[in-house]
Parts: C-alpha cells; sequence; structure tokens
C-alpha cells in the first residue's frame, strides 16, 4: 500500500513508514535523550519556548507531513502558514468542544484500554499532533558548554527534531525528557519540530483511571549548561530529633560551594555539616534558602530538614509518629486538562490546607514540578508515585502484564529513575510509589531495588503486592472497617508466602485509597478515621479522590455541566467514574469534604455540660495549640445568645487539657427557653500562607440537658364533611383522605414515600448486584410504588386513613396509616405515621417518610436543626445545630450525575414562605430530615447531567423518619450495619402550621 499526501513528494511506501515509526510501538522508552535530573532553579541562561505553536492534527502515521527530518532543513521549504495555531502547553482535545472539536474528544476509562490489547502494538487510527515552532536564540546566549531542550511532559509518545535533524523521542507522558540541541542550533533564528502520538507502547503503562488526552501538556524550555556548572545535585537533609541537630550533605554533578547563610554553612559539595536547625514537617514547613555554586553556575535550593523512618512498625518523621489524613489528587483543571497553572496548583493545596488534609498520593503519576514545590512550601506530606499503571490487563487474568515481563524491564525503570531524579530535593515527598494497580512482578521488584540504592532518606510504597516484600510500608485499598480493625491490631491473615510474612507483619499499614468520594458521600468517614487513631500501625489514608474530573461545557442557552464519560460519543467508557472528588469540577467544596475536614480535624474539642468543663485534646503530629484562639457561643433554638473569648491553655501535639467553663457561661445553664447550645470554635490566630486569621479549624457543641416533653396536643375538633371530602380546622380533605390545603395554601400529599433517586453509592457495585438494582427487582420495585386507599374513617378525635402500598409484580410493600389531628388552640394540624411491612423483605429501605407538593412561590427556607449543608445516617458528623436560611436552590447539592442529595439531618422545625408572607412551617416529634426540591425523586432518578432537571410549578418536600446510609460501594465497603434503615414497624410523627418555628 502506497499513501500519496503531497504530490510534488514522492510516494511513501507502508514498509518505509513503519522503520519511520518503529520508536511508537518499540518498549524502550526512548533514544537521544539525556540521563535524568533534578534540573534545580539555576542562575544559567533559559529560554522558554510555552507560546503559539503551529499545529497540525494527523489521523494516523500514514497522515504525517514528510520532511521534518531534512539534514539541509529550510524553513521556507516547510511552509506551515495553513496550519492551525495551537498553545503549548495544552492538550489538544480540550479545544472547542462546545464549537467543532477540531482536534478530538477526551475519553474516558478507568479499567479498559480504549485499543486492542496487543502489547505492544496500538491501533493504525493513532490520532498525531504535528507542531512547529520558530524562535530567536538571543544574542547573548553562551556559546560554551551545552543546551538541552526541556520537555516536562508530552503524551503518550513524541519524536524532537531541530532545524532538521532528528534529535530523539521519548515515552512516559507525565515525566520530563531532554535532549542535547547543542550542535543543532543556530544564532538567530531556528525551528523545533515534535511530533506527538496519542498511542504508544507507553500507553500500555499508563492505564490510569483518567481522561485518555494528548500533546505537549507541561511546559517546554531551552536551557544552557555551562561548562564546569551544576548539571544535578541531590541535597540530603537529614534532622535528628534526639538533638536538635541538622545534617547537610549535597551531592553534584560538579565540584562546588554549598552554602546556607541562615545557618552559616559554608562547605564543599560532598562534605557535611551539622547544626541546629528548625526541622520541617507538614504542619512546620521550615525552608532553608540554599546556594550551591561553581565558577560558572549558582543553583538555589530550598532545603527542609526532615527524617522519614519506620520504627516499631510504626510511621515516624524526626522521631514522632504520624497520621496522613489525605487526599489522592489527579491533577485536572476542567477546561485545559492535565494542563495546570501554578495558580491553580497553590488553590489546591490551599482548599486542602482549608480543609485539615495534610498528605497527597500523586495518583497516579508525578506531578507537574512545582507542584511539589509548593508542597514544600505550604506544607504537604507526598506520596509521589512513578507513572506506571497496567490496569487493563486485569480483564485477562493479568496474562501479558509488563509488570511482570522482562522485555519491559527498562521502561519501568526509566520511569522510576525520572521521577526520583526529578523530586530528590523536595522535603515534601517521604514516599516513592512504584505506580498503581500493576498487580505483581518482578519489574515492580527491581525499581523498589533501584530506589532503595538511590535513595535510602525514604521509603518505598506499592500497593498491588499485598505480600509486600519489596515494600516498606503494607498498603491496601478500600479496605473495610472490620478488616482495618484487625489490620490495627496485626491480626491479619498470614501472607502467601510466609517467608514474607514477619517482614509484612513489622510494617505500618496504610490505605492508599479509601472512602470513594463519587456523588453523595461517602459514608463510614467518622468509623475510619477512629480506627485510624486507635490503631499506632495505621499510618492514615488517602481518599479517592480530591476533584471532579468533569469537562466544562455549556447549553446552548449558557447554562453550565460537566461532561463524563460517554459525554462525547465514546463507544467504550465508564460514565461518571471520573467524577468521584471531595471538590467539584469547578474547585467548590463539596458535602464530603465539609464532613472530611470535620471528622480529620486536628483539635478535638468536648464539651461536658454536667461537670461545666471544655476538654481540648490536640490531635497535631508537631504541634502545639499557640496558634489557635478558642471561642465559645451559646444560642436558644439556633438564635445567638451570647458569646465570648474562651481561654485554653497551650495543649502539646499529642496532649489534652481540660478547662472549666467561664463564669458567663456557667450563669446561661439554669435560662432560657427552648433548646440551649454550647459551642466552642478554634481559629487561627493569625494570617497563614493559607489562610486568613479567623479561619476555623475545629468546632465542638453540646446541649444543655433538659427534658424533652412531647408536644401537647390539646382539645382535638372533629372532621366536617364537606363538598368532595372533609375539613379538619384550617385543613382540607379529599374524599379519600388526601390533604390538598391548609390554612388557604393548595397542598398535594403527604403520602408515603420510600423511595430516592439512587446515590452513586446505590447504583454502583463491583462483582454484586447494587443496592438500587435490588431496590428496582421486580419482587421489591421500590422505584415505582402505588398507594391503595384501604380505609377512610372521620371520628372525634380527627381523620384515620388506612393505605397498602406496594408495586405491580412485587410480593412486598407496606402498610401505612395517617392519623390526622387538629389543635385549635396552637392552629397546628398533627400527622401520626404508621407502618409496618408485609411480605418477606430481605432488603434496606431507601428511605422512609412522606412527600407533599406545595406552591413554587414558597422559596425561602429556614429551619432548625443540623446544617448548614446536607448529612445523611453516617455523613453527619459537620452537621452543626442551629438555625439556617437558604433558597430553594441552595438546598441542592450539584452533583455531575443528578441523584439524593440536599437532605438536612435531626430538624425540629422547618418552614417555607414566600416573599408576601405566605408561610408553611413543618414540625418534628421530635425530629425529622428535610428535603425540598423544585423536582421530584423521579425527576433526579431519570437525568444525566443536572441540566437535563426541569423545575416544576411545585415545590416537593420529603419528611422523613430515615434515610438510607451513604456507604462507599461505588469502590469499597457499603452501608454499616447501624446506618442500614431496616423495614420494620415504625410509628413517626410530624405537624404543620403557619408560624414560626
Amino acid at each position: 500500500m502506497a499513501e500519496l499526501r503531497h504530490p510534488s513528494r514522492p510516494v511513501r511506501i507502508e514498509a518505509d513508514i513503519r522503520n519511520e515509526y518503529r520508536y511508537v510501538e518499540d518498549l524502550g522508552p526512548g533514544t537521544g535523550r539525556s540521563v535524568p535530573r533534578a534540573a534545580p532553579r539555576t542562575d544559567a541562561a533559559a529560554l522558554s519556548l510555552d507560546g503559539d505553536w503551529r499545529f497540525r492534527l494527523a489521523a494516523g502515521l500514514h497522515d504525517t507531513t514528510d520532511g521534518f527530518e531534512d539534514p539541509a532543513f529550510d524553513p521556507d521549504h516547510h511552509d506551515t502558514g495553513a496550519w492551525d495555531t495551537l498553545a503549548v502547553p495544552s492538550m489538544w482535545q480540550m479545544h472547542d468542544l462546545d464549537g467543532e472539536a477540531p482536534y478530538g474528544k477526551p475519553q474516558y476509562t478507568n479499567i479498559h484500554y480504549p485499543f486492542p490489547v496487543d502489547p505492544p502494538r496500538v491501533p493504525d487510527a493513532n490520532p498525531t499532533g504535528e507542531y512547529r515552532r520558530t524562535f530567536t536564540l538571543p544574542a547573548d546566549w553562551p556559546a560554551d558548554g551545552r543546551t538541552l531542550l526541556r520537555f516536562e511532559g508530552v503524551d503518550s509518545c513524541f519524536a524532537v527534531w531541530v532545524n532538521g535533524v532528528r534529535l530523539g523521542d521519548g515515552k512516559g507522558s507525565r515525566l520530563p525528557t531532554e535532549f542535547d540541541a547543542t550542535a543543532h542550533l543556530t544564532p538567530g533564528e531556528n525551528t523545533v519540530a515534535v511530533r506527538v502520538h496519542q498511542w504508544s507502547s507507553g500507553s500500555y503503562l499508563e492505564d490510569q483511571d483518567t481522561w485518555w488526552l494528548s500533546g505537549i501538556f507541561r511546559p517546554v524550555s531551552l536551557l544552557h549548561r555551562p561548562e564546569g556548572g551544576l548539571d544535578d545535585v541531590f541535597a540530603h537533609a537529614d534532622y535528628d530529633h534526639a538533638t536538635g541537630l541538622g545534617t547537610l550533605l549535597v551531592e553534584a554533578t560538579g565540584a562546588g560551594r554549598v552554602s546556607v547563610p541562615e545557618l552559616g554553612i559554608d562547605i564543599a559539595t560532598g562534605e557535611s555539616a551539622s547544626v541546629p536547625v528548625e526541622p520541617w514537617t507538614a504542619e512546620t514547613p521550615r525552608l532553608y534558602d540554599a546556594v550551591v555554586s561553581t565558577a560558572t553556575e549558582r543553583v538555589s535550593l530550598r532545603i527542609g530538614f526532615r527524617t522519614v523512618s519506620v520504627e516499631d512498625g510504626v510511621l515516624k518523621a524526626n522521631g514522632r509518629p504520624i497520621l496522613l489524613r489525605g487526599v489522592n489528587r489527579h491533577e485536572w483543571d476542567p477546561d485545559t486538562g492535565r494542563t495546570l497553572s501554578a495558580e491553580t496548583m497553590r488553590r489546591d493545596i490551599e482548599i486542602m490546607k482549608r480543609h485539615n488534609v495534610n498528605a497527597v498520593r500523586t495518583s497516579h503519576y508525578a506531578p507537574d514540578r512545582r507542584f511539589l514545590d509548593l508542597c514544600d512550601e505550604l506544607g504537604m506530606w507526598v506520596i509521589d508515585e512513578c507513572d506506571l499503571e497496567t490496569h487493563g490487563f486485569y480483564h485477562s487474568g493479568w496474562q501479558g502484564n509488563p509488570a511482570a515481563d522482562p522485555r519491559w524491564q527498562e521502561a519501568c525503570l526509566d520511569r522510576m529513575r525520572r521521577m526520583v531524579e526529578r523530586d530528590k530535593n523536595h522535603p515534601s515527598v517521604i514516599m516513592w510509589s512504584l505506580g498503581n494497580e500493576c498487580n505483581e512482578g518482578e519489574n515492580l521488584k527491581a525499581m523498589a531495588a533501584w530506589t532503595k540504592r538511590r535513595d535510602a532518606g525514604r521509603l518505598v510504597h506499592y500497593e498491588g503486592d499485598y505480600d509486600s516484600p519489596y515494600v516498606d510500608i503494607y498498603s491496601r485499598m478500600y479496605t473495610p472497617h472490620e478488616e482495618l480493625d484487625r489490620l490495627g491490631s496485626r491480626e491479619e491473615e498470614p501472607t502467601r508466602d510466609s517467608a514474607n510474612d514477619e517482614h509484612r507483619r513489622s510494617l505500618p499499614f496504610l490505605l492508599c485509597e479509601y472512602a470513594h468520594a463519587m456523588g453523595n458521600g461517602p459514608g463510614g468517614l467518622s468509623e475510619y478515621q477512629r480506627l485510624f487513631e486507635r490503631h499506632e500501625r495505621c499510618a492514615g489514608g488517602f481518599v479517592w479522590e480530591w476533584i471532579d474530573q468533569g469537562v466544562r461545557r455549556r447549553t446552548e442557552d449558557g447554562r453550565e455541566w460537566f461532561a463524563y464519560g460517554g459525554d462525547f460519543g465514546e463507544t467504550l467508557h465508564d460514565a461518571n467514574f471520573i467524577t468521584d472528588g471531595l471538590v467539584f469540577s469547578d474547585r467548590s467544596p463539596s458535602p464530603g469534604l465539609i464532613e472530611y475536614k470535620k471528622v480529620i480535624e486536628p483539635v478535638r474539642i468536648g464539651i461536658d455540660p454536667q461537670e461545666r468543663t471544655v476538654s481540648v485534646a490536640n490531635g497535631h503530629d508537631f504541634i502545639d495549640t499557640a496558634h489557635l484562639r478558642f471561642t465559645w457561643q451559646v444560642e436558644d433554638d439556633g438564635v445567638p445568645v451570647a458569646d465570648g473569648e474562651l481561654e485554653v491553655p497551650t495543649v502539646a501535639a499529642g496532649s489534652a487539657s481540660q478547662v472549666p467553663w467561664p463564669e458567663e457561661l456557667h450563669e446561661l445553664t439554669s435560662t432560657g427557653e427552648g433548646e440551649r447550645w454550647v459551642t466552642v470554635r478554634a481559629f487561627l490566630d493569625e494570617d497563614r500562607a493559607w489562610a486568613e486569621a479567623g479561619h476555623e479549624i475545629a468546632w465542638g457543641q453540646a446541649p444543655i440537658p433538659r427534658p424533652e416533653t412531647p408536644p401537647q396536643i390539646g382539645a382535638v375538633v372533629s372532621p366536617a364533611p364537606i363538598a368532595g371530602g372533609y375539613r379538619l380546622g384550617g385543613a382540607e380533605f379529599d374524599a379519600f383522605g388526601r390533604l390538598t390545603s391548609f390554612e388557604g395554601i393548595e397542598l398535594e400529599g403527604p403520602q408515603l414515600d420510600l423511595w430516592r433517586a439512587p446515590v452513586d453509592n446505590d447504583r454502583v457495585a463491583w462483582g454484586t448486584l447494587s443496592t438500587a438494582a435490588h431496590w428496582r427487582e421486580r419482587n421489591a420495585a421500590l422505584d415505582r410504588l402505588e398507594h391503595k386507599l384501604i380505609d377512610v374513617e372521620a371520628g372525634d378525635g380527627g381523620l384515620t386513613v388506612a393505605t397498602r402500598v406496594g408495586a405491580a409484580g412485587a410480593a412486598i410493600g407496606m402498610n401505612a396509616r395517617y392519623d390526622w389531628s387538629y389543635d385549635p388552640q396552637t392552629a397546628k394540624l398533627w400527622l401520626t405515621v404508621s407502618v409496618a411491612p408485609y411480605g418477606k423483605w430481605d432488603i434496606p429501605l431507601p428511605r422512609l417518610g412522606v412527600r407533599l407538593a406545595v406552591p413554587r412561590d414558597l422559596d425561602a427556607v429556614t429551619w432548625f436543626g443540623g446544617g448548614p449543608g446536607e448529612a445523611y445516617a453516617d455523613t453527619r458528623a459537620a452537621a452543626r445545630v442551629g438555625r439556617y436560611d437558604a433558597t430553594v436552590a441552595e438546598m441542592q447539592t450539584p452533583y455531575a450525575f443528578p441523584q439524593e442529595n440536599g437532605s438536612r439531618i435531626d430538624v425540629r422545625w422547618a418552614r417555607l414562605a414566600d416573599r408576601n408572607g405566605t408561610a408553611l412551617t413543618f414540625w418534628g416529634a421530635p425530629r425529622f430530615a428535610f428535603t425540598v426540591r423544585p423536582w421530584t425523586s423521579e425527576d433526579l432518578d431519570a437525568a444525566m447531567h443536572p441540566t437535563d432537571l426541569v423545575e416544576s410549578d411545585r415545590l416537593y418536600v420529603n419528611l422523613d423518619a430515615g434515610l438510607h446510609g451513604m456507604g462507599s460501594a461505588s469502590c469499597g465497603p457499603g452501608v454499616l450495619p447501624e446506618y442500614r434503615l431496616l423495614p420494620e414497624p415504625t410509628t413517626f410523627m410530624l405537624g404543620f402550621g403557619t408560624e414560626q418555628g
């Protein structure tokens, strides 16, 4: 076969094409590259090549342009005037997605490779981006030494030409590659050309549960390397907690001097010095500015002195146990993909720090190196993960897995070397991770051995080999709570190979992924944290994951939404499994992050109203509480009564203190009406690099005990017949006993509601039928219940309505009785609901409560109960009792995939009002869960994106006695037993009125 692209040029024969592009499918990591190095900040000359490049997208190898390689390269002969202009860095599939999408579209798969699994081959249909840029070498560019062309990240495989001369090629998308361009640059104008292939043999090593995207997506630069300079440096900065001394030794490729003026250090490279220092930790990220210099170059380093170790099976830093309160972080921007600005990276860490996160696992590749600079500066423990995952081989029983195939060993080792060499000077990096979900193999063992030889000062991590023979920490994913408890006690099952058992039991235990933050949830965070804190062996965990990886889109009428797998016409995709973050795609915090912040707060505040004391337990690993100030506040039914400062003595890390209540607070315990609550808060007392003074770190809350009396219902009126139904005080009912209005407000319902729009943790399950599937099964059919009237009885005490609730084809259901009464003294309408299941139930209920519809104008919401955000049975740690106001729109949580959301827990009363003062209030006897929406649960269930939801002319209100928990079953354990909503006889009581609660 021949392909003629340019009539004036020779025909390209298929054999020639294959030979020219052999690097795309060979198993090697690349050719013509310089050795990996740290490339620290330097005063040597540098030229950024970021900016607009000429670009065209070829359909595959057969469609590429002739003449990239030409010893007599003439830029005028190789005209790119008809090519497009594309920004570097960027990812070509992220351009103009709401328009013509000229360079293709993103594709998301979790495990499956999006091409035939035939390693190392990739499809002929292999989109190939051709880049060219002409640049002028500055007139003062040094003539001595070498000039390197550095690419920080190119996905997935590329070859490079300078002035028509091919420098080489490379793979390893998220790692730097340098080429020596010295001999091929000319004074003045030069042309660099890059050919980037979407698919390559390297793609088999990059199946990393993210969007498949392509391009030169990180910065490109020319770097001068002077004669006698410092190509590479390795700063070993250890800390001895027993003496307080830091020891610095800098290895360098050239002989030079090391100066740390603040510490009075001035030594030669290769020598060491020990001086008193402030150590680096994630809580105290103390950095010292150092200079390494020769006669021709000065390199700048930021030194953090710290030591990481495992002692008696406990993870320690600087001699103290540390607990990782972590997140897994993919690099993501909803507009630019994996191309991130420094501002976005800083924002990520600031949001993490503000929510008490202290650790990041760079899943599943080394991040932009600027991110690690920020982790050093702001303080974050980091597991730096190699650009390696072969998860797609799972579907073939791991047959052909590159991690176990010696032919791939150099490719695997190369990726590890490039990460370690680049990032070895970052104090924030405490572990090197070999990669993710590669199962087992000798190549992983070889990577671990090389890493330990190169850097003995850090730990080696890998999760996929449970015997853990070559790592320093025992790591697992999504371990259920009960198993975590056994692991913390070192009561786990023995290793498959008994020779590894003693070693593994001596290791700390880490959950490198847990609490899958997909949609509403994750549930069970508090229970996990209690286990981490109970067992010294447990080093903590990393929630999966930091950010929803949605792609920002807009409807024709300008409404914003975020796309996930399948939204770009892909035939193979994993839907919204890509939107599983603690922050939404626009980086606004999800309810899951608010919950996580409370669960992992580093200061625990306990309030004892009986003893009139406040206890403060400092869970920081290193710092005391001198940076915090404490306040107290008293509220009656959510209305502030008094507040003040609380004097708390400085509490050392790992210690606790108890203080008596101030006199003013003490005097408030015997007065007041309604529910009285005491809240104590801990705030930053000064600005930090990541938050301003006054930022809340932790809080505690407790009620002043008072007898809880049931609602007092006075003399009740009897129902009176009216045309087509009944009147009961200010309420009207139709002939079927359904409430149609109250105090002139038109209503529909309430009636028993057992259904919720399944959350992701209900819908998605691995290797079993999901909870939602059980709910929808024909024998239950909880998503299509029908209500059968059995009897309506009007008596002296009120109105009684008996019903039976079930679905066509279902053998199970509920008997439900509604007892209505009206108290004329309080003008309240009371409803007692009694339910009893019938049939053989073997599944939990989604919800148990009533639903009613009210006028759309009642848009202003006030409630007294848990808030301010949503909360459910196992996601309620962050729910603070108080009085809150919101609009109906603000009561919704905009999950990328619509699902049950927005319920407020432990509500005593809730009020809906319009602008004219018309109001409807609901009371619990004593409490209920409260949801109000402009659409039904069925609408939520049918929608694929929030923009599919169309507001009704009614509001739909749920008043619930209970809701099934959230769990983490979309990728992890389901709902813990204590949070399952079991079908059993239940009675609950609700009130309706029009006055303020």
